[in-house]
């Protein structure tokens, strides 16, 4: 019985070793960046002076031994291997980071709940069939948005972006976040992260916004007193329809602007029709903004 139970401890010894093993900075390309093409990897980052880490360090090992092989974890001690905990811009520990296929897409810092741990490593876990964490991460926001909570979207998109700054949507995400909340210059800081010729719905829509908000009038009372004179002044209906739409009354500024389509259509080299796109894209293309707008404008162009 002694040999028996002395050989199932050696097996679960070994089984530990291939998921949870001590590395360094030499190693850390094959242990990590190469490993996590097989299986996600989670790096730990920490040192034996640190209470926090000799807290979170158990319940890390016995979460990936629990997932049984779908996700494996590597120690760093950053006393003796500063290199990638630098290059990583760790500023505290412990600090947790999660590899899949060769870059970073998750983490956290400090010690968290063994409930919590969990949930990060069998989401982690996850991933491995296919579902990022920062995809995941990416539908939480969706959802948050949805449900009228755009602070927790905020929050998911800079978890994103905290493990990856180039992740395209969460970029324009967060950009529309802070756009939508009247955060103008947060929102142009946050776009300037994306590369020029990046495609996403949400760039796009703050880009157009930003541009609208950059040409518009500050005040609409001039623009009105000239319409309530003349009904048929389309410059002054279109800076009236720009004032409108840089403050967030995008529904008043598409009535002016089919207006004055209405009225001549090919005022300006179409200049309304022109304003009025911009608007659908700055509001999102699938948004009631621009379903009524088309709806209208249809009822117009086609009548």
């Amino acid at each position: 019985m002694t040999l028996i139970g002395g050989t199932q401890g050696q097996l679960a010894a070994t089984q530990a070793g291939d998921l949870i093993k001590d590395t360094t900075d030499a190693s850390f390309m094959a242990d990590v960046v190469e490993a996590s093409k097989e299986v996600p990897v989670i790096v730990d980052f920490w040192a034996p002076w640190c209470g926090p880490c000799r807290q979170l360090g158990p319940a890390l090992e016995k979460a990936v031994t629990a997932a049984k092989g779908a996700v494996k974890l590597v120690k760093i001690d950053i006393d003796k291997n500063p290199a990638y905990a630098g290059q990583l811009r760790v500023q505290s520990i412990p600090a947790v980071f999660a590899f899949v296929d060769g870059r970073p897409v998750d983490g956290f810092m400090g010690a968290l709940p063994d409930s919590q741990v969990k949930q990060f490593v069998d989401r982690l876990a996850k991933s491995g069939a296919g579902v990022s964490p920062a995809d995941e991460l990416l539908a939480m926001a969706k959802e948050s948005l949805e449900l009228g909570d755009p602070g927790g979207a905020a929050q998911a998109y800079a978890q994103v972006l905290q493990m990856d700054p180039t992740n395209v949507k969460a970029i324009g995400g967060m950009a529309r976040v802070l756009q939508q909340a009247g955060d103008l210059e947060q929102a142009r800081e946050v776009l300037e992260l994306a590369p020029p010729d990046a495609k996403d719905p949400d760039i796009d829509a703050v880009r157009a916004a930003l541009a609208l908000a950059a040409e518009a009038p500050s005040e609409t009372a001039e623009f009105e007193q000239r319409l309530a004179r003349d009904p048929d002044d389309h410059e002054a209906r279109l800076e009236l329809a720009k004032a409108l739409a840089a403050s967030g009354k995008m529904h008043e500024a598409v009535d002016e602007l089919i207006e004055s389509i209405g009225r001549d259509r090919e005022w300006n080299d179409q200049a309304a029709r022109k304003q009025l796109l911009t608007i659908f894209e700055a509001a999102g293309h699938m948004s009631e903004v621009a379903k009524q707008g088309r709806r209208k404008l249809s009822s117009i162009l086609f009548s």
